[in-house]
């Protein structure tokens, strides 16, 4: 059991009474860290969760964004780490119907599905089989239920073998006039059970996610991995959406972590109401359940619906025709309290607000001793970094992940996995940016510009693609919260993330915390995924690769002296060490806005391609844009503009915030540039689109075929 002496004894007194085993079981998951956030909510308020078009913030299946007069963008994101570490296809899997769900259950059709993944090198062999499986898991489901998997991220260290991170996002649309909540708003209406039925798997999910991993996990903690079936979700989602548009749908949420105990006592204590629910009445996979073993599955593929009693039996009629199992198993009460009967008799009755709202800790953060030293180390040609750079597999090409993913399915993919950001068309007109990003390093060597830095990343990514950042979702992906050097970094980094996310009115309106990611001593890396949607006109795209011969190369931003953190040093060192970059935020929102500037005002379409800078600095953001292009350049080195006399390493290897590579058509340079200084950004023309090699100052020349031979195919060997 979770539950700690002192929440035992503040149950004893809220309810005047020793719980029994059942409730003592529900009671414990709902006090787990993954239900109830009981370390984290106090930090969180530190985000903004609500501007001009927020629709819904934090506290349901989802956030709610508007995106059009008519439409509505829905998100969420979340972690299936721990089960993904014991049983990874079935894990990863899972999480994608849990967030898939999550989605419909707001109403919505999901239209895009991202991953953010992080393993231990590919050259250790649990590490790959984990890699392969998650990956495999995320392709079938998301393939076979027909949304697309349009983007992510994958990093590799050593810190994350054996733990690893897998976190999903998902995006829907929906009208705004049938957006539903999970709630049950109105006494005497009915809970209707949907779906899969309920088993054994799954049972301790959540308390099983609050607590490290050890070396007997893989055996002990199995039965707590849930088993997810994509074709009953395929017709779970349909029978769902042809529901909506048939029946006044009071409320629906849908089962995920913590089961019908979470499900039921949040959607009555949201309306300050109370719920009766018979066990008879819910169909089961197995015999000779327990109600203990009832209340805590987390089975999948199942729903709750809140309707009228005289809508019932329409509603049983659509599941019919669907053939899924359903059931009518309680009412709405206006009492307060959760009871749960057994042929009539309670069995157990607790409070719903106890049960959906459990007292917050107060945990103790203590920054860590020592600060991070400057860190020197011995010069490498800058070839030979550049191409050991490209080949690393954190810079390498992605392709032998997502070209296992469906990225086309639904027809709206305009810019598919591999640039910035993905682009998803909503009509004739508009679109919508996503994607999803993390720097782990940074974060762990100063929280607090890991997770500004985690955002401004995300945001320079639909920028890039000629977006307005709109909304944030993210998942915070930390180690035990009860050590105070752990919180510490949690607190710092959100207080970081915050200050990003409120200059740029962007709100953060869904996420979720992943704590306890440990295995025996050895604490994650701190990995806030952050997840940014933004909105745009379809006549704005751009996207990343050189275009045409001629075109003029500006760099937008100044770059410092950062090599702290770097990929560089990582994966040409093997050093993970130093200073992290710092944000300027206020320069980085007047670069950011100075971009939006040029594309949105490009009526002659001279801006050709925008990119962003981030892992690996300018010199791995020019090499991409030439392999994604197969076209050459020429760089003056000596025209970036920089803060301090730097060396070429430190100027292309820096991975400074707040910059941009934005390529306009011939002799339009100076306009571009005059006309972005004016905004008080940094910014100079640098060089030329052109030829079949990358020539930086003359000193360095590398054939662009060359640069694509040791950024392709990395991955591929290491799956073969």
């Amino acid at each position: 059991m979770a539950l700690t002496d002192a929440e035992l004894e503040y149950v004893k007194k809220e309810l005047g009474r020793e719980p029994n085993s059942l409730e003592y079981g529900m009671l414990d998951i709902m006090f787990s860290e993954h239900c109830s956030y009981k370390s984290s909510r106090p930090i969180l308020r530190l985000f903004p969760n609500e501007g001009e078009k927020v629709i819904l913030g934090p506290g349901d299946d989802a956030g709610i964004v508007e995106l059009t007069d008519e439409l509505a963008l829905v998100i969420g994101m979340e972690s299936h780490n721990h089960p993904s570490a014991i049983e990874p296809y079935g894990g990863a899997g899972t999480g994608i119907g849990g967030i898939i769900r999550d989605i419909i259950s707001m109403g919505a059709k999901p239209v895009a599905l991202l991953d953010s993944l992080r393993f231990g090198y590919l050259e250790d062999q649990k590490s790959r089989y984990l890699f392969e499986h998650v990956v495999k898991g995320i392709s079938d489901y998301g393939n076979r239920v027909g949304i697309p998997t349009v983007g992510g991220e994958v990093e590799f260290d050593d810190n994350f073998k054996s733990n690893p991170l897998v976190n999903v996002v998902c995006v829907g649309l929906v009208r705004k006039e049938e957006i539903v909540l999970g709630v049950a708003p109105n006494i005497g209406d009915v809970f209707v059970l949907m779906g899969g039925r309920t088993g054994r798997d799954g049972i301790h999910g959540v308390t099983f996610a609050s607590e490290e991993l050890t070396t007997k996990s893989e055996i002990e903690d199995r039965p707590a991995v849930q088993v997810g079936d994509p074709f009953t979700k395929k017709q779970v989602m349909e029978a769902t959406f042809e529901a909506l548009e048939k029946i006044d749908v009071q409320g629906l949420k849908d089962l995920g972590g913590g089961g019908l105990t979470c499900c039921i006592s949040e959607m009555a204590a949201k309306a300050e109401n109370g719920a009766v629910v018979e066990l008879t009445k819910i169909p089961l996979r197995e015999e000779g359940m327990t109600p203990y073993e009832i209340m805590l599955s987390e089975s999948q593929e199942r729903m709750v619906f809140v309707v009228r009693s005289e809508d019932v039996d329409a509603l049983m009629a659509i599941f019919d025709k669907y053939e899924l199992p359903a059931a009518a198993i309680g009412t709405v009460t206006d009492d307060g309290q959760f009871v749960m009967t057994q042929d009539g008799k309670v069995i157990s009755k607790l409070p719903c607000e106890l049960l959906a709202d459990p007292p917050s800790v107060e945990r103790e953060a203590l920054a860590p001793s020592s600060a991070p030293e400057v860190v020197e180390v011995p010069d490498v040609p800058f070839e030979d970094a550049l191409l050991k750079l490209l080949s690393s597999e954190n810079i390498a090409s992605k392709k032998w992940v997502y070209r296992q993913y469906d990225h086309e399915v639904q027809v709206r993919t305009v810019v598919k996995p591999g640039d910035d950001a993905a682009v998803m068309k909503v009509d004739d007109e508009k679109a919508f940016a996503i994607t999803s990003d993390c720097n782990s390093i940074h974060t762990k060597l100063d929280p607090y510009h890991g997770g500004a830095g985690s955002v401004a990343e995300a945001i320079r990514n639909v920028v890039s693609m000629g977006a307005e950042p709109i909304c944030i979702a993210d998942c915070l992906n930390f180690g035990n919260p009860e050590k105070p050097e752990v919180f510490w970094q949690f607190r710092e980094c959100v207080k970081g993330m915050s200050d990003i996310a409120n200059k740029f009115k962007t709100p953060v309106i869904s996420g979720n915390v992943s704590f306890y990611n440990e295995t025996e001593g050895v604490t994650v890396n701190p990995s806030p995924v952050v997840g940014v949607a933004g909105s745009m006109d379809l006549k704005d795209i751009r996207t990343s690769e050189f275009k045409t011969e001629g075109d003029e190369i500006i760099v937008i931003g100044k770059t410092q002296p950062e090599l702290g953190g770097s990929e560089y040093y990582r994966s040409v060192h093997g050093v993970v060490a130093g200073k992290a970059p710092k944000v300027h935020i206020d320069q980085e929102y007047s670069s950011a806005m100075a971009v939006l500037d040029l594309i949105r005002n490009d009526d002659e379409g001279n801006v050709t391609a925008v990119h962003d800078c981030s892992a690996g600095g300018l010199g791995i953001a020019l090499s991409e844009m030439a392999i994604s292009s197969g076209t050459g350049a020429f760089i003056d080195i000596s025209k970036v503009p920089v803060e301090a006399d730097m060396d070429i390493t430190e100027m292309l290897f820096s991975e400074s915030h707040g910059r941009y590579i934005v390529t306009v058509k011939a002799d339009t340079a100076d306009e571009v540039v005059n006309k972005i200084k004016s905004m008080n950004v940094e910014a100079a023309a640098v060089g030329k689109v052109g030829g079949s090699m990358l020539i930086l100052d003359e000193k360095v020349e590398i054939a662009v075929s060359k640069l694509e031979e040791y950024y392709s195919g990395v991955i591929e060997k290491f799956m073969a």
